[in-house]
């Protein structure tokens, strides 16, 4: 079943806002970071985002986001 052109324009447009950072882990390390994701209810993406950004502002260098909301001054 092909996707509607509507949802292939608005997935793109999202894409094109991302970036893509990979990570190839041992095998044991990867299931540990799966196993230790799980146990905090995130997903992976997630607990590592949150991993890089507490280290981050750990380190003094805290990741600050424009707010990119439509209606934002």
């Amino acid at each position: 079943m092909a996707i509607r052109e509507s949802k292939r324009r608005n997935n793109d447009k999202y894409n094109a806002k991302c970036d893509r950072i990979s990570a190839r882990p041992m095998k044991p390390v990867g299931n540990a970071i799966r196993a230790a994701a799980k146990a905090a209810g995130q997903s992976v993406q997630a607990y590592v985002l949150q991993a890089c950004t507490e280290r981050m502002t750990r380190e003094g260098q805290p990741l600050e986001l424009p707010d990119e909301r439509p209606d934002a001054e």
